[in-house]
C-alpha cells in the first residue's frame, strides 16, 4: 500500500468477523497489484479483531463504533475517509482471488460510462453468487423470485428479471444492480450524487445506490473476468438473526416507496406493502424454529 494517494480505496465493515476478515486481508494482498489503501469500521466487535488488526495489518486505518451501527452509516464512515480514485464496498467474509480489483479497475478505466462495477460473485463451491447482477427489483421481478417461477423458467426474461438468469454469467453486461459484498464505485460518481442513503440500515441501500447512479446518467456493470468468493451471512446477519430479517424488509419497503412506488397506482402499493409484511411475519416464524438463524434467504 503506498502513502501516496492511492488508486483504490477498499472499504470494510466488520462485526465480529475476525476469522474472515482476517482471510479477507490475506488474499486482498497477495491478489492486488494496484497500490491501495484499507478503511474498516468496526461495529463494536467482541471476538478479537481489532487486537488481530493492530498485530497483523498496523497500515489498516480503522474506525472504531461502540455498538452496532448496521451497514450503511459504518460504510459511509470508511467511503468517506477514502483516498482512491476508486472506492471498493468489500465484505469481511470475501476472498479476493487473483487478479480481481485490478480487472475490475482495467474495466472502468476503458469504459468511461460504467459508474460502478462488480464481480462474478462465487459461493464457497464457486458457483455463482446469483444476487451479484441484478435487474431492478419491481414487484413483478420479485414476486416471480420467490414464488420459484425464476427457479422453474431460468432463461426467461419474463421470470428470470430479478437474477438475470437469462444472460450469460460469463459475459459482462449492464445491470440495474450489483451486490455491496463487492462493488467499486468511481470516484466522480460520489461527487455526483454522494454517499449511501443512511435511511437504510442495511441491504438495499447498494440497489438504491445503483438506481441513484442509473439516474444521474451513469452505467452499472457486471463484470465476470473478476472474480470473488462471498461465503454470505458471516457477520451482523448471525450476531442479530431477527434484527436483521427486520431490516432486510423494512429496507426493500423503503426502497420500494423512494424508487418505484410512484410507477404503480395506490391502491396496488398498499396491497403490495401488505405483502410485505406477511412476508416479514413468515420469515420471523420461520427463522423462530430454525436451530441455524441466519437472516434472509441462503445464498442461491
Amino acid at each position: 500500500m503506498s502513502d501516496s494517494q492511492p488508486t483504490l480505496s477498499v472499504c470494510i465493515v466488520s462485526l465480529n468477523t475476525c476469522s474472515y476478515l482476517q482471510d479477507c486481508l490475506r488474499s486482498l494482498a497477495e491478489n492486488t497489484s494496484v497500490d491501495y489503501e484499507v478503511i474498516i469500521t468496526d461495529n463494536g466487535s467482541t471476538d478479537g479483531t481489532q487486537a488481530m488488526l493492530a498485530a497483523q495489518f498496523p497500515r489498516v486505518r480503522l474506525v472504531q463504533n461502540q455498538q452496532n451501527e448496521g451497514y450503511t452509516r459504518p460504510m459511509n464512515q470508511a467511503l468517506q475517509l477514502g483516498r482512491g480514485r476508486f472506492l471498493a464496498q468489500l465484505n469481511p467474509d470475501t476472498v479476493i482471488l487473483p487478479g480481481a480489483f485490478d480487472t475490475l479497475i482495467a474495466f472502468l478505466e476503458v469504459t468511461p460510462q460504467a459508474g460502478i462495477c462488480g464481480p462474478k460473485v462465487l459461493n464457497r463451491d464457486y458457483t455463482l453468487q446469483k444476487p451479484c447482477r441484478r435487474g431492478e427489483p419491481r414487484p413483478w421481478a420479485v414476486l416471480s423470485y420467490f414464488l420459484g417461477l425464476a427457479t422453474l423458467f431460468p432463461k426467461s426474461p419474463l421470470f428470470g428479471e430479478y437474477l438475470m438468469s437469462y444472460k450469460d454469467e460469463n459475459e459482462t453486461h449492464t445491470v440495474a444492480g450489483v451486490s455491496g459484498s463487492c462493488m467499486l464505485i468511481r470516484r466522480e460518481v460520489v461527487h455526483n450524487i454522494g454517499y449511501l442513503d443512511e435511511r437504510f440500515f442495511a441491504y438495499q441501500e447498494d440497489a438504491d445506490y445503483c438506481f441513484r447512479a442509473r439516474q444521474a446518467g451513469w452505467k452499472v456493470y457486471y463484470h465476470p473476468q473478476a472474480r470473488i468468493v462471498h461465503f454470505g451471512g458471516m457477520g451482523g446477519s448471525r450476531v442479530q438473526p431477527f434484527r436483521s430479517i427486520y431490516e432486510w424488509h423494512r429496507s426493500y419497503y423503503l426502497y420500494y416507496r423512494k424508487n418505484l412506488a410512484q410507477d404503480y397506482f395506490f391502491l396496488f402499493n398498499w396491497l403490495y406493502y401488505l405483502a410485505m409484511g406477511a412476508k416479514l411475519a413468515l420469515a420471523l416464524g420461520l427463522n423462530f424454529l430454525r436451530r441455524d438463524k441466519f437472516a434472509g434467504s441462503r445464498k442461491p
